[in-house]
């Protein structure tokens, strides 16, 4: 007996391909139970489909070349779960999702599945100031300038801001705390994402407390380094922020200048007019991430979040 195979159908021969193409675009917006639901399909059905559409996304795009890539970890489950996903920044999509935590192991995965040719095309390499991903990528592609990214850095100057809050709280006595108290959110957040109530509560605990005022100020002005077109003037400005610290007595300042001044080379790099790239992609990503991950919350297949995190930005055909 011989089976035809019938190109209209899709993998699941009860239902025809444009149909689990429209069941997979109504999953790009919504949850697996509400498409259920409204199609009056078995959860698992809509799952399946779903996961048809997304593979025939990615077999249509093929396997990229990237020249500018973006790396980054998420946390997939609680204790500390990781994997890695890797973005085409100069295309705007993620292309790869894998390794098995943030080792430089797991980061050697992806260059494997790019394969030697492809990773010698790479020219530039936007992370984090994680150690195993800059061997991994050193390594695989030498010829890659490494470039920081800025909101991880910055992210690292945020915590030494808290931790300058809890030291002042901690050496506060009374009503002295009042300001303090609860103003974690206001005091690390964008003023510009603020509310009325907020920048009002900002307004009162810096003019409560000098030396957080100081600490935020120095806060703002340190994302003026990326505005440098050349790496001397760049450096002289972070010369001048460190030895604005002198006599602050803001120590996690000082340890996060030292950090910075360890990495400088990839943080300089943005300096070079080959590499202005958008560093914003790769954190906007991971909110979209989130995003999908509470959609999915409580759901246990690694390789559907892979498909969804990989189709992400991939345009809906």
């Amino acid at each position: 007996m011989k089976t035809e195979r019938l190109d209209f159908l899709s993998d699941n021969p009860f239902y025809t391909q444009r149909f689990a193409d429209y069941v997979g675009r109504r999953c790009a917006d919504g949850t697996i139970k509400d498409v259920a639901k409204e199609l009056a399909l078995d959860w698992h059905t809509v799952k399946a489909l779903e996961k048809t559409y997304m593979r025939k996304q990615l077999a249509r795009v093929g396997t990229p070349g990237p020249a500018v890539i973006g790396i980054d970890e998420i946390s997939i489950a609680r204790r500390h779960t990781y994997r890695i996903v890797v973005s085409d920044l100069e295309r705007g999509r993620p292309i790869w999702f894998g390794g098995d935590d943030r080792s430089e192991a797991s980061m050697k995965q992806f260059y494997d599945w790019l394969g030697d040719k492809k990773a010698k095309r790479i020219r530039l390499a936007v992370m984090d100031m994680w150690k195993p991903f800059r061997n991994a990528t050193q390594a695989a592609a030498p010829q890659a300038a490494i470039l920081f990214d800025k909101f991880h850095v910055m992210r690292h100057l945020g915590e030494a801001l808290d931790k300058v809050r809890k030291q002042e709280y901690a050496r506060l006595q009374g009503k002295d705390r009042r300001f303090i108290k609860g103003q974690k959110y206001t005091l690390l957040s964008r003023n510009e994402n603020l509310t009325l109530e907020g920048r009002q509560s900002l307004k009162k605990l810096l003019a409560a407390n000098k030396r957080l005022n100081t600490a935020y100020l120095l806060k703002e002005t340190f994302g003026q380094l990326w505005s440098y077109e050349r790496e001397g003037w760049a450096r002289r400005f972070f010369d001048n922020w460190r030895n604005s610290l002198k006599w602050q007595r803001l120590k996690p300042y000082e340890k996060f200048a030292d950090m910075i001044d360890r990495h400088w080379d990839g943080i300089a790099a943005y300096c070079k007019p080959e590499n202005k790239v958008a560093l914003g992609f790769v954190e906007g990503l991971n909110n979209k991430i989130r995003v999908i991950q509470r959609r999915a919350y409580g759901l246990r297949d690694e390789e559907y979040l892979r498909l969804k995190v990989l189709t992400s930005m991939l345009p809906k055909t």
